[in-house]
């Protein structure tokens, strides 16, 4: 079959008095290589800008606000001003104007580990062990201190929605290595906790292909919609279904040559029969041994859900999967890290879920030689403040001008610290990192000059960075 075998009703009716002058010029349009070509694969491999250090990204998305002050930014005056007033501060900083408290020091206590000497707070027994891969940014800041707007920033480099996200762009500029999974993957909390604020919004494609889209797995039941072929179709039946859906998508290609979108839905035709047979497979957690079941925690009650992603991660960027971000706390409050009340309980309870999880993840891809080549990211969207929220368990209010990321693998230097919060922590103040500056430093990691990296809309060149951004050259190995 050829792309002029599907005829319109109205293609017909053309074409009856006129067909062979139609026929004459499409002839010497072939000859002329004027007709429309078949749609190109949008997911083929692209060369970076220049040599790559990571080639795959897993993001633990420590979503509603991990605090910084109880985490990783040690504040030793914090605990010498406990309780006493932040003189000048601006009660309307987070987000509760009217429970604000005085300074509170962190309830939990903090150690030095690793060579590097790194002070972390005990709730992190088993990362504690890998400071010495990690490199942190202690400078962060945004833009906004609401959820929604602060995770669209965080994820898409803008605080609305509509944009593309990190993994879009990610795999808009260097397409994906695996023929049979998608190229950039996101779970949410397993819990059922919910997603977070904004839902799909936060791994959309927003003006690209919508072929860069995160694929979305379910954290219950099956992960994606029809995995399994229907028993009473065969193989070779299906197969002609298929390639009957190609060549009529790809006769409407033809006459629509620049609808992106058209390509992108071609492909996906294409990706859903490939991954029946591939991600089952990518997804069999029961193939991995047992020493590495344990190493992830998956024999452990309180972390099993979230160790089953980080090693699903693992596997999915083993088999070439450019992008995976896992999230971690749910819609809003106590179903995730927005420790508002409580911020023992909170904190220590999704640390407690987390932890051995993400250090086993860091201790197997070291262990494979993967975690040269895949960029471990974890953080929020935004930082807690040094003061009391006043409830009856004291919590933190958000923060967005201070918060804690830390980047470990795939080109990053380990043991560093780079930046800093003032001595309370309630301020980013020395080698400030913005949003921007973050984004601009992971696709430089991934080969990508974050201003070369553009899609034109509507007469403008649109980039993830927007107008700004620079290399945080400074935890680059």
């Amino acid at each position: 079959m050829n792309a002029n075998t599907f005829l319109t009703r109205r293609q017909m009716l053309q074409r009856a008095g006129g067909g062979l002058g139609l026929l004459g010029l499409a002839s010497l349009m072939r000859e002329e290589k004027l007709l429309a070509a078949p749609a190109a694969d949008p997911l083929a491999p692209r060369a970076p800008h220049f040599p790559a250090r990571a080639k795959s990204v897993i993001w633990i998305f420590t979503n509603g606000g991990p605090s910084q002050v109880d985490t990783w930014d040690y504040k030793p005056e914090l605990a010498k001003r406990d309780g006493k007033e932040l003189e000048g501060f601006d009660k309307f900083t987070g987000f509760f104007s009217n429970a604000v408290g005085g300074l509170m020091k962190s309830p939990f206590e903090f150690r030095q580990h690793g060579q590097c000497g790194k002070h972390v707070s005990e709730i992190f027994p088993f990362l504690a062990q890998h400071v010495d891969k990690m490199a942190f940014i202690h400078s962060g800041h945004t833009e906004s201190n609401n959820h929604s707007p602060a995770l669209f920033m965080m994820n898409c480099g803008v605080p609305r929605m509509g944009f593309p996200c990190v993994g879009s762009w990610a795999t808009y500029g260097l397409g994906s290595e695996s023929r049979n999974l998608p190229a950039f993957v996101v779970m949410s909390d397993p819990r059922g906790r919910g997603l977070p604020k904004g839902s799909a919004a936060n791994w959309g494609a927003g003006f690209l292909p919508s072929v860069y889209q995160g694929t979305y797995f379910r954290p219950q039941g099956e992960p994606i919609d029809n995995l399994v072929r229907a028993k009473e179709m065969s193989v070779a039946q299906q197969r002609a279904q298929l390639d009957l859906l190609g060549e009529l998508n790809q006769s409407h290609y033809a006459q629509h040559p620049f609808e992106s979108d058209l390509a992108a839905r071609i492909e996906s035709f294409e990706l859903a029969y490939r991954m029946q047979s591939a991600a089952p497979e990518a997804l069999a957690l029961d193939r991995e041994p047992e020493h590495i079941r344990r190493l992830y925690g998956l024999d452990s009650e309180h972390c099993a859900h979230f160790a089953a992603q980080c090693l699903t991660a693992r596997r999915l960027v083993e088999r070439g999967v450019r992008c995976v971000q896992i999230y971690s706390g749910g819609m809003e409050n106590q179903l995730s890290w927005d420790g508002h009340n409580d911020i023992v309980g909170n904190h220590g309870g999704f640390a407690r879920e987390t932890d051995q999880p993400v250090a086993g993840l860091l201790a197997d891809l070291a262990a494979r030689g993967l975690l040269d080549e895949t960029l471990v990211i974890w953080g929020g969207e935004f930082g807690r403040l040094p003061l009391a929220q006043k409830a009856a368990k004291p919590g933190r209010d958000h923060n967005p001008h201070a918060f804690t990321y830390w980047l470990a693998g795939g080109g990053v230097k380990g043991g560093v610290s780079y930046g800093a919060s003032d001595e309370l922590g309630h301020k980013a103040v020395e080698n400030k990192v913005h949003v921007n500056d973050l984004h601009a430093t992971i696709l430089h990691l991934m080969g990508m000059d974050h201003e070369r990296l553009t899609y034109r809309l509507s007469g403008r060149d649109f980039r993830l960075t927007d107008v700004a951004g620079h290399v945080v050259r400074d935890i680059l190995a």
